[in-house]
């Protein structure tokens, strides 16, 4: 094949496609797809789960902070896959670029697809290790080792990953024929995100020092574009957003595409999630990402039908009737398999023990989510691998997250009462996301109570508690979907919420016996010394490593 064939339409759209690839080359070993290990794992959402700390022993020493060193694989290896989708993007880039507009009319929009795909691994690694090498279509290959990480100050890094987005925003179009493709509004949404994290300005012992005023505004400028564009909702029920049938529907703004017998070798499966099957024996392994007590216990509510901000972890909830004689978020059963209570939304299958691989080590429940029903046209075993899992896309963005991203930066600008109604607008999802949750004799399956806030009724609707509101309704809403550390951290209270966690949890789970979050280090991962070695010394350690 000659020089020109490599250049031609039909070689330049392969790249386009092979850069959209790399965003789902991920595995189990070193998942990014989902942030399960990193984002659920590290936080007091949940646990590494399988059959005890031995099993994946790495992604234990993460749960307990006190063991993580800065030469174990699975950061290593996010580090190394991520960067491999960026570099993909990067080659197709300076190949879309090299055509004529005339032979590929695409041209403008690919490049902003390859922009907004650069931006996310960028995205990805900064919110795991602050301090990244930006890597852009012009570095020679020969000289990507030798890109510095700390070029850029922590503020100039997002800035600069904010110019990819900014790209995609200027350039993709409202609307997009292709499924996956990510397009205007998805892109303002993205940028919303990071300058949502920009704007929580931190110093260099990862301690927010400023909240940015003008960040926040931009924030609420661009989900109001999302918003007003009319072209997303949130699902009638939660439940939509974990089931195979509305993978791409009115809430999932962008999502990793999965697929079988789609002529690749083993297809796109979802291998991120494969160890996060229940053993029942149509599924059989392997039991990971399991929630904690302390998740289960944040979902009750009191008798106004508000979270029960102080006294939740009070009691443990574990027993069958405790969830009869409590009342609790309907949330609960949309995240967290429970003893007794029905599978999946399947009314004719209970979940029960033996489900369960280490009970003794972990407790009774399983993760929920990412899993899917047991006739699933969706589920597949892949080559060389004894289990099945499944093709459900991998959400990214949902409009439920841009909601909540306004109303969080509403209420840090002093504007709660505007925050007030969308907030309200998640609860009364969630309060009417019951039909899946019933028996086969139509009897819901946990006691529920949940109600809007009202000022001066079931709370003071002052910006102290309408923040507390606000980190309350992102655990429920995102629990066990990989980003609840990450918000600690962003917020800041990362430290104290999780070694005050680790001080009840671990009489509960007594694998977290050590268990210690070190504030000003364990906000971010350590960069990993395999690239420090591969870098010859460029790249600099994090602090406190």
């Amino acid at each position: 094949m000659s020089e020109a064939d490599l250049q031609g339409p039909e070689s330049v759209e392969g790249l386009v496609n092979a850069a959209y690839a790399g965003m789902a080359n991920d595995h189990w070993v070193a998942p990014f797809t989902n942030n399960w290990p990193w984002g659920s794992v590290r936080s007091d959402n949940s646990y590494k789960g399988g059959a005890g700390p031995a099993d994946q022993s790495g992604y234990h020493n993460y749960e307990i902070f006190s063991t993580i060193r800065p030469d174990q694989s699975k950061a290593d290896g996010v580090w190394f896959n991520i960067y491999r989708m960026i570099q993909r993007a990067n080659e197709a880039m300076n190949a879309v670029k090299g055509i004529d507009e005339g032979s590929y009319p695409n041209k403008t929009e690919r490049l902003a697809e390859m922009h907004f795909i650069r931006a996310h691994g960028h995205f990805l690694l900064k919110r795991m290790f602050k301090r990244v090498p930006y890597i852009h279509e012009d570095i020679p290959s020969d000289s990507l080792k030798f890109v510095s990480n700390v070029e850029y100050t922590s503020q100039e890094l997002w800035d600069k990953i904010a110019e990819d987005f900014q790209f995609a925003v200027d350039n993709l179009p409202q609307t997009q024929e292709d499924v996956g493709r990510p397009n205007k509004p998805v892109a303002q949404a993205y940028l919303a995100k990071l300058r949502l994290y920009q704007a929580y300005e931190k110093d260099e012992q990862h301690q927010v020092t400023n909240i940015n005023q003008d960040r926040l505004q931009e924030v609420v400028d661009l989900t109001n574009e999302v918003i007003n564009s009319g072209q997303y909702s949130l699902f009638d029920d939660i439940a939509q957003n974990f089931l195979w049938e509305w993978e791409n529907g009115e809430e999932i703004l962008f999502s990793i595409q999965r697929s079988k017998d789609d002529g690749t070798p083993i297809g796109r499966i979802d291998m991120a999630n494969a160890l996060n099957w229940t053993m029942n024996p149509e599924f059989g392994c392997c039991w990971f990402h399991l929630p904690s007590f302390n998740l289960v216990n944040s979902f009750r509510t009191n008798a106004d039908g508000i979270p029960m901000f102080d006294s939740f972890n009070d009691e443990v909830m574990v027993d069958s009737a405790d969830f009869h004689e409590n009342t609790f978020d309907p949330r609960l059963d949309h995240t967290v398999h429970v003893p007794k209570h029905i599978f999946k939304y399947q009314s004719d299958v209970i979940y029960d023990s033996s489900y369960t691989r280490a009970p003794q080590v972990y407790g009774p429940f399983s993760t929920m989510k990412e899993i899917q029903q047991l006739d699933c046209p969706c589920l597949a075993v892949p080559k060389g691998y004894a289990y099945p899992t499944s093709t459900k896309n991998n959400t990214i963005i949902r409009y439920a997250d841009v909601l909540l991203w306004k109303a969080e930066a509403l209420i840090q600008l002093g504007r709660q009462g505007e925050a007030l109604p969308i907030i309200n607008d998640i609860r009364e999802r969630a309060n009417n996301s019951r039909d899946r949750l019933r028996y086969e004799n139509g009897d819901y399956v946990s006691n529920y109570n949940i109600e809007p806030y009202v000022d001066g009724v079931n709370i003071n609707w002052t910006q102290e508690n309408a923040m507390k509101a606000l980190q309350w309704e992102r655990r429920l809403e995102f629990a066990m979907e990989g980003v609840r550390f990450f918000d600690l951290v962003r917020w800041g209270i990362a430290a104290e919420t999780l070694n005050n966690y680790f001080d009840v949890e671990k009489e509960r789970v007594p694998i977290l016996q050590t268990a210690q979050f070190t504030e000003g280090r364990d906000e971010y991962l350590p960069i990993p010394q395999q690239q420090i070695d591969f870098s010859e010394g460029t790249y600099e350690q994090n602090t406190g490593w």
